[in-house]
């Protein structure tokens, strides 16, 4: 079953993304389920697609990530999805790229915790309400299934002094929403199609600004 499991993250070979990572990411979507069934981490109904609805989708964006990052923070990390997704391909990549999961949740937060231990990740939870925290720095943010487009602009825009890169992932209303967000803010962005969801989308954004 292992081995069957192992062979639905070929498609990250495309990502530069080594099979010897595969083992490591198949097991924390055991331990992600194994948690699930005490604590609402993921969906039910997409467990039994979990491989591609979770774990690929969520490593999509590796490719886009700077090199050269030094620090990424996951808004509301939830279960760890991109965050420790990412953390784990980073490390086999030998990259020393630090992982900031901001997630208000204590059970969630507990669970990244353990995620942390485990995997040995260069990465620390962040407990708290992000919308009451100021002055935040990162090279990259990320957010998955965080908040509308134009909420976490709002947020980027007032409780950041700096990052570099926002990499958000949008569903069948991204384009709309992106050309939406363009009538009140000023911003370079690049769209890249989904691997997992034809109607998804990643969107890479810099350079965000009020008009």
């Amino acid at each position: 079953m292992i081995e069957s499991n192992l062979k639905k993250y070929s498609q990250l070979e495309t990502l530069n993304v080594s099979r010897e990572t595969f083992p490591a990411l198949e097991e924390f979507r055991s331990l992600l389920l194994n948690e699930n069934k005490k604590i609402n981490l993921i969906s039910k109904s997409t467990e039994k697609d979990s491989i591609k609805r979770h774990i690929v989708d969520s490593a999509q964006i590796i490719d886009i990530i700077d090199k050269d990052t030094k620090t990424c923070l996951d808004l509301g990390s939830g279960p760890g999805l991109p965050g420790v997704v990412l953390a784990i391909i980073f490390k086999k990549k030998r990259s020393k790229i630090k992982f900031e999961f901001y997630e208000k949740s204590q059970k969630k937060s507990n669970f990244l915790r353990k995620m942390i231990k485990h995997f040995e990740l260069n990465a620390e939870v962040k407990q708290k309400n992000i919308f009451e925290e100021k002055e935040l720095e990162a090279d990259i943010i990320v957010a998955r299934a965080f908040k509308p487009l134009e909420t976490i602009l709002e947020l980027i825009n007032k409780n950041f002094a700096h990052y570099n890169t926002l990499i958000l992932f949008l569903g069948k209303s991204g384009r709309d929403n992106i050309n939406e967000c363009l009538k009140l803010w000023k911003f370079d962005y690049e769209i890249v199609k989904s691997l997992t969801d034809v109607n998804s989308v990643i969107v890479k954004i810099n350079n965000l600004r009020k008009k």
